[in-house]
């Protein structure tokens, strides 16, 4: 049987457009002349070498209607939402996850698979405190480097205007993105409390390292659980558990009569 499938994803996404009497007032959007759409989405399959880009500049409709998505978001259906067994991505729960499902609706498509979701944003946010928990600076803090840097606000406004030049950078950016998720991701595996188990046996559930040492006991009021550490990513998990009552038996035998 196949291991489950991790896929890491990004997506861009370009901003609603409308009108407004003073800047910076919240609630001040009298009307919305034109509502957001998917931009580009990058994906890569963990394990595997390549990540993928697709961009709304990739498909023939983009020359007659550059806010026509419905190509690129059926292909993001396709290719991440119903091919994957866990998806993992950073603020991927309030952002990425929703903004995709609020376009399949738009267009028709069925709900994909229910699969597990492994926000790094959170899981770091949990984990630890630093100054920052966005990706780049969480990569930097950790000596993988950081984000693309690029102009800003206007890239994405040369990619809504058909700039060519522009879709490079920003499959540059959307590219990078995905590959420091994955390192990020991997550097924090091993901290996750209850990251689904992808391995199944007693080869550590994250990595799949058959290497563990047992260090003590896992305890619990009915069981009891060896505590096993990884040698490999140094993750902690539990082996075989032992009931309460096969304990006590075990003491009973243990005493001569």
């Amino acid at each position: 049987m196949p291991e489950p499938r991790v896929i890491l994803y990004d997506v861009e996404t370009a901003p609603s457009t409308g009108h407004f009497f003073e800047l910076y007032k919240e609630g001040n959007i009298v009307h919305t002349t034109q509502s957001w759409y998917m931009l580009s989405f990058a994906y890569k399959v963990h394990g595997e070498k390549k990540i993928h880009f697709h961009c709304l500049a990739d498909y023939p409709s983009y020359d007659r209607d550059k806010t026509n998505d419905k190509a690129l978001v059926t292909d993001l259906h396709r290719l991440v939402f119903s091919n994957a067994d866990c998806l993992v991505g950073h603020n991927i729960d309030k952002f990425d996850n929703r903004k995709s499902k609020a376009r399949f609706l738009a267009h028709g498509l069925p709900p994909p698979p229910p699969v597990k979701t492994i926000d790094t944003l959170k899981l770091v946010r949990r984990v630890c405190k630093m100054d920052s928990n966005r990706l780049g600076d969480v990569g930097a803090y950790l000596g993988l480097g950081g984000k693309v840097e690029h102009e800003g606000f206007g890239l994405w406004l040369k990619c809504m205007a058909g700039d060519r030049a522009a879709w490079r950078r920003m499959r540059e950016y959307n590219v990078r993105d995905v590959d420091l998720l994955e390192q990020v991701y991997d550097r924090l595996v091993p901290w996750h409390p209850n990251h689904p188990i992808l391995r199944a046996g007693r080869d550590c559930p994250q990595c799949g390292s058959e290497h563990a040492q047992r260090r003590g006991w896992n305890l619990a009021k009915q069981s009891r659980t060896p505590r096993l550490q990884c040698q490999r990513c140094g993750h902690w998990y539990s082996g075989k558990r032992e009931s309460a009552r096969s304990q006590s038996v075990r003491q009973c035998k243990s005493v001569p009569l």
